[in-house]
């Protein structure tokens, strides 16, 4: 009972308290598949400290990581090269020590750093106004659509059918319980203009990806004409931020609020996480004050020196739980400084120099493999990721390459099981690939192929 306290007595009692019969009704939308009904596998019951240690390292080393081979994965985590100058900032004490600024008014450094990091990501989405962070992408997606129905006071939400599964699975299981339809179409490659079809007088927002799942690039002005035509929002997500180097902003396309990962710059991909969300919406008070998170401004102190607040401050530590929009944290502070470093260091020539990298290199690897006798392009105008259509199920090519120590990319049936794209492949590249690694991708693929 060191690390479990709890007796079956408190436990019951805690149980009853919420209104939930057992442990196993408390953890109902959990998926059944996805519940541990064992101990985990190969992992020993009782073990003293270095045994343990040398029993994960040993797990750990089966592991073919993203820097130990030609990566060529995406969906939604992209490898780039984060400059080492990057992490050598974010280490220092004041920095590494500073989660959030819950006595904000003397947390004067990472307010400043809050409030760039806003400017920025403002600026690169083409918006009035971006919060200080959230947790991920697809959590922002997930807010994106709350608030969408806050502002318009409407309850229905429309997904295009390229967005991201996982976003769409985050912003179902947050709007289910807040009596939100929401409502997508089947997933299918270049049809993400048909969700206009399913925005209807009743709808707050409809929410389409750019570039969407499979690479693919959207224009998002049609879309934004239908549903403020309707009187519902465009919402728009962006999993791969460095694409806003080269690709039109979605503020510029007419979007109302914009939700993105911002993994590319600063962070990396450490197996899943963490990463960052980025929030922006229109300069307008209505919808400012909508916004989940927080948002640090400027100002001046009482001698007239700049000075730096928490301007708004909605979530439930801050004020009455039923007058905040949200009660999600604001992303850890670490992963959006570095995000802000990265983006500083870049600045605007550098950031459209690295998407012209990235656009160019993925452009020559899709002609490469365009080349091999099995392989269709089907996704035409892209940035740095496209998918591929194969002769053979995209799965098992993967594993066999993998097994030849190639990261051929993400099979989209693992994202969309029993959808019928069990022969697309999704392939990502960036100004980490070099031309040996290509071509190696490309040798491999066609040795699979035939």
């Amino acid at each position: 009972m060191r690390y479990l306290p709890l007796t079956a007595d408190d436990r019951a009692e805690m149980l009853k308290t919420i209104g939930a019969g057992s442990i196993d009704e408390l953890f109902a939308d959990v998926p059944e598949q996805a519940r541990l009904s064992d101990a985990i596998a190969g992992l020993p019951n009782h073990q003293g400290e270095m045994a343990v240690q040398r029993h994960m390292e040993a797990l750990a080393g089966r592991n073919l990581a993203a820097g130990c081979a030609p990566f060529f994965c995406g969906a939604g985590a992209y490898r780039h090269h984060v400059p080492a100058s990057v992490d050598h900032l974010i280490q220092r004490s004041e920095f590494l020590t500073a989660y959030t600024p819950y006595q904000p008014e003397i947390s004067q450094g990472t307010l400043q750093t809050l409030f760039e990091f806003q400017t920025q990501v403002a600026a690169l989405t083409g918006m009035g106004v971006a919060n200080a962070s959230m947790y991920d992408g697809s959590t922002a997606c997930a807010e994106a659509a709350l608030m969408a129905c806050r502002v318009t006071r409407r309850a229905r939400v429309v997904l295009a059918p390229g967005l991201h599964p996982h976003y769409a699975a985050a912003t179902q299981t947050l709007l289910q319980h807040q009596g939100v339809e929401v409502v997508q179409a089947d997933p299918a490659i270049g049809a993400d203009g048909e969700a206009s079809a399913l925005v209807d007088d009743q709808t707050a927002c409809v929410i389409v990806q750019n570039p969407n799942l499979f690479g693919g690039l959207v224009d998002l002005r049609p879309l934004a004409e239908d549903a403020h035509a309707k009187g519902a929002l465009l919402v728009a997500i962006v999993t791969e931020v460095v694409s806003l180097g080269l690709v039109e902003s979605p503020g510029a396309m007419g979007a109302d609020i914009v939700a993105a990962e911002g993994q590319s710059l600063g962070v990396g991909l450490n197996f899943g996480g963490p990463h960052v969300g980025l929030f922006a919406t229109r300069e307008d008070m209505k919808f400012v004050r909508q916004m989940p998170g927080r948002l640090a401004g400027e100002t001046v102190d009482a001698d007239g020196e700049r000075g730096y607040v928490l301007t708004l401050s909605t979530r439930e530590q801050h004020i009455r739980r039923d007058k905040a929009t949200s009660n999600i944290c604001t992303n850890s502070g670490l992963c959006a400084l570095a995000w802000t470093i990265h983006m500083s260091l870049l600045g605007e020539k550098g950031l459209e120099r690295l998407a012209r990298l990235n656009h160019e290199r993925a452009c020559d690897l899709a002609e490469r493999l365009e080349t091999i006798s099995g392989v269709e392009l089907l996704t035409p105008s892209f940035f740095n990721e496209f998918s591929l259509k194969l002769n053979k199920p995209a799965a098992d090519i993967v594993s066999k390459l993998a097994a030849d120590g190639i990261l051929a990319g993400v099979p989209a049936s693992r994202l969309l099981p029993g959808k019928g794209f069990d022969d697309v492949l999704i392939i990502a590249a960036t100004e980490t690939n070099t031309d040996e690694d290509c071509e190696r991708l490309a040798e491999s693929l066609e040795g699979a192929l035939s």
